[in-house]
């Protein structure tokens, strides 16, 4: 013990073989010695970094009491162990998510239905809405409002002509009647609750063939009812897109959280930009390359002298001088010159980004309102990030929002973050305090010369880690799963955060889950078909539910509470004395 030898790689294996087939919490009961061993701190520590191949830099779970303790956790708290499996759906099922009480969840589903379940320790299905009368094709994200009152289902719409469009519906949990109904466009805005009774959506708008913009709405859940005097639906942002990119996937974090996280992901050197720099590129090689400002790939045209005297109007006007007069080489494309003119209408027509993204009062309401989106092409490869301010957070005021000035038309992200591949899903840290992204990766020097054209994926799916107080990305980014569609039948694969772990989806028929100190994998969750969505429950996160293309919804749980459920459960023995007493009185 203490600073005694180490132990042999033989010993360690032969311990390594016992532990595999041995209850570790049982063991001291059956064996003395191996009680006094059970409890010697050097043996666990060398057991614990050398099992898990763990860098001896990475120090002990702040939370622990010993190493002991540490292996324990990891062995015996992974929701791993199948318990039940749910087939009430009759199609692919897309997505799951809690209430934050933990009490219900809900499931959308191929089958065009949102169904509603009660966690109780045999889980039963309380509900289910088909929105097929609706004109949906099908139900695809859900999520409950902060004080689980009410129910946002986003779905894909049928509109006329065949044409397919997005709408969300908001359901009452008291009586499960449909509340309003709100279009969404595009379908996989998703939408989001950015209070109680205020929810967010989108709308596109087509300026040219690649070119478009995109207006974030905040929505009243009650739209139907009302008064007919005071607004139920108040424009947000508008942003220009580039290159047929769009925002996708919008999520809201809640700022005033962040000093006081449950687990701190800061033991490493954080090998991300500088948080001076408004873009930082994943695909970077080294540091000092990551601290440069990123350069977007343009076109092969002359520069505008970077003139302050020099209006957009003037610009524009010298641009298409230049054109006419065959001092432009090379010759631009049709969408190389939309994209140029697009550019340069839009130099003087955004409002300035916030001052200072970093400087948010813990104490403040502010939240960041994130999304997916993009600048060299349709895939979103880019996250951005917007500051809602408290005044904007309620529908009061006029309906286009803030009075803009001419050159304020549209609104500049405060905060992106480069990617450098397609993002396939999102999730936020129970905290708020940090950003859990799916990707998978661009060849590392691409180069994009149609947006129509993005560069082939990875099928290794990264699963990378930032903190939005920083805005640096920590850790090194998690890998394991994998995906394998091409990028125009790319789909969203839905992940999860608990206090300590981290879970995702993946389409090689597996769920996956992580420690998020140690950053290593601890389990993989068998379906027979792609895995689209997983959901820890906010209250026990020793429960985790996933979600398949095989219609099957299954549901884990961790060996120790599978061990105290089963020790809870009467014995035969005892129902029969209990019954043949009740017979003689």
């Amino acid at each position: 013990a203490g600073g005694g030898p180490l132990l042999p790689d033989s010993v360690l294996y032969e311990i390594f073989l016992y532990l595999d087939h041995v209850d570790v919490l049982s063991v001291g009961l059956v064996c003395q010695q191996w009680h006094a061993v059970a409890r010697d701190e050097f043996l666990w520590k060398e057991l614990f970094y050398r099992y898990y191949r763990i860098s001896r830099e990475v120090p002990r779970h702040p939370a622990a009491v010993s190493w002991y303790d540490e292996f324990q956790r990891l062995y015996d708290t992974i929701p791993c162990v199948e318990v039940q499996a749910l087939k009430e759906h009759n199609d692919q099922v897309l997505h799951l998510s809690f209430s934050h009480s933990g009490c219900l969840f809900a499931s959308c589903s191929k089958d065009c239905t949102v169904k509603i379940w009660s966690n109780e320790l045999d889980i039963a299905l309380q509900h289910s809405s088909n929105m097929r009368p609706y004109n949906w094709s099908y139900t695809q994200f859900s999520q409950f409002n902060s004080d689980d009152s009410l129910l946002l289902v986003s779905g894909v719409f049928v509109g006329p002509h065949n044409s397919s469009s997005g709408e969300i519906a908001v359901i009452s949990m008291e009586n499960f009647t449909l509340l309003s109904r709100v279009r969404n466009k595009p379908y996989d805005v998703f939408g989001c609750w950015l209070n109680e009774t205020n929810l967010i959506s989108g709308n596109l708008h087509r300026i040219g063939r690649i070119t478009s913009c995109s207006v974030l709405w905040l929505n009243n859940a009650f739209q139907g009812i009302e008064s007919e005097n005071v607004n139920v639906v108040k424009r947000l942002f508008k942003i220009q897109n580039l290159n047929a990119s769009t925002i996708r996937t919008v999520m809201v974090a809640d700022c005033s959280r962040y000093d006081s996280p449950d687990l701190l992901l800061d033991y490493e050197e954080q090998l991300a930009a500088s948080s001076t720099c408004p873009v930082f590129d994943l695909g970077s090689d080294s540091e000092e390359e990551e601290t440069k400002p990123k350069q977007t790939l343009e076109p092969a045209v002359q520069e505008l002298p970077d003139d302050g005297g020099v209006t957009a109007e003037d610009g524009l006007q010298q641009f298409f001088d230049d054109i006419m007069e065959g001092r432009v080489r090379p010759a631009m494309t049709e969408t190389e010159l939309e994209t140029k003119v697009a550019e340069l209408f839009v130099r003087n027509r955004t409002k300035p980004p916030e001052l200072n993204l970093l400087s948010t009062d813990s104490n403040s309401k502010t939240k960041y309102l994130i999304f997916t989106t993009g600048c060299l092409t349709y895939s979103p490869h880019q996250i951005g990030i917007k500051r809602i301010l408290p005044h904007q957070m309620t529908t009061a005021g006029p309906v286009l929002g803030e009075e803009r000035r001419s050159d304020e038309f549209f609104d500049s992200l405060d905060h992106v973050i480069d990617i450098h591949g397609h993002i396939i899903g999102m999730g936020l840290s129970p905290d708020h305090r940090y950003l859990y992204v799916n990707s998978r990766a661009w060849p590392r020097d691409c180069v994009i010369s149609d947006p129509m054209q993005p560069p082939p994926i990875a099928e290794e799916i990264d699963l990378h880690v930032f903190d939005l107080k920083t805005m640096k990305e920590v850790k090194r980014a998690l890998r394991a799963h994998r995906a394998y569609t091409p990028n125009e039948e790319c789909f969203f694969i839905f992940l999860d955060v608990s206090r300590d772990f981290v879970a995702s989806g993946a389409e090689d028929r597996h769920g996956y889950i992580w420690d998020r100190h140690y950053n290593i994998c601890l389990a993989k969750l068998q379906h027979d078909n792609v895995v689209n969505s997983v959901a820890f429950s906010p209250v026990e996160q020793e429960l985790l539910l996933t979600a398949s293309d095989d219609t099957t919804i299954k549901v884990w749980r961790s060996p120790r509470t599978v061990r105290i459920q089963q020790a809870r459960k009467p014995r035969p023995r005892k129902l029969l004395f209990s019954w043949l007493m009740n017979q003689k009185s």
